[in-house]
């Protein structure tokens, strides 16, 4: 008797530029240009606007059953971003939730080294990234894993700045660009305009630094085991990498 099958969990692939248009570029231009009363009026700009961000999350986790502590938290970011415009609360609450956000995982990844799952471990040293196995037997082998550890240690506290960072910068920000009284077009079109600016100017520094620690982790597992970094990627990005060489070699072998 054959048991049923039983269904496999889609694989989630980063899709960036449909997380900037759907969470970034969509929401600013609904919230920039069609938020005065011969458009869509102010309150449901926010609301049309807010709910491209917040479907998507919301699509992602219960897709890919991807219900991790920051993507969940990106959600409620969005949901009281569009409840301080519909309660038309001060614009304040708006600069004081935009440092809150970033401020809470910061604070999220310092408590977690202090527990058996660092943050660090599940978002950059993890098997899906590495092979964490080859690297853990070698570092045994040689005696490194304490020193390892410690690295590691130091790699989250790195993550967490990014993250003290981006909660600078969201309340200077927020404090900055929106100033009018939240309900209104003008808040709207503030609100557009700080989500398009928040990009380059805090997305991208903060993706930078997540490089930087991921440089950095790199080179201790380099230092400490001796091998390269293709060495250590995880079989199945091994695996595509050899492909792509493959792939490439032999189509510049060909006439």
């Amino acid at each position: 008797m054959n048991s049923p099958e039983t269904p496999s969990k889609p694989t989630h692939k980063p899709r960036p530029w449909v997380d900037l248009l759907v969470s970034i570029i969509i929401p600013s231009v609904i919230l920039m240009k069609l938020s005065g009363d011969e458009y869509l009026g102010s309150v449901m700009a926010l609301v049309i606007g807010l709910a491209f961000p917040l479907g998507w999350g919301l699509f992602e986790l219960v897709r890919y059953r991807k219900y991790n502590f920051i993507a969940v938290l990106g959600v409620i970011s969005v949901g009281l971003t569009g409840g301080i415009g519909l309660m038309e609360l001060d614009a304040g609450w708006l600069a004081i939730k935009e440092a809150a956000v970033p401020a809470v995982i910061g604070i999220a990844v310092l408590v977690s080294t202090r527990t058996k799952y660092p943050l660090v471990k599940t978002l950059l040293y993890n098997p899906t990234v590495l092979d964490v196995e080859k690297i853990q037997a070698v570092l045994k082998e040689r005696g490194s894993e304490a020193e390892f550890e410690a690295r590691l240690l130091k790699a989250s506290y790195f993550f967490s700045l990014t993250f003290l960072f981006s909660s600078i910068m969201n309340f200077v920000l927020a404090k900055w660009i929106v100033t009018s009284p939240s309900g209104t077009q003008a808040f709207n079109e503030e609100l557009g305009r700080m989500t398009l600016v928040s990009y380059p100017m805090i997305a991208i520094p903060s993706m930078i630094m997540m490089i930087a620690i991921f440089y950095y982790l790199w080179r201790s597992i380099r230092r400490l085991t001796g091998y390269t970094l293709e060495e250590v990627m995880a079989p199945h990005l091994a695996a595509q990498h050899d492909s792509k060489s493959s792939d490439s070699a032999s189509s510049r072998q060909d006439p």
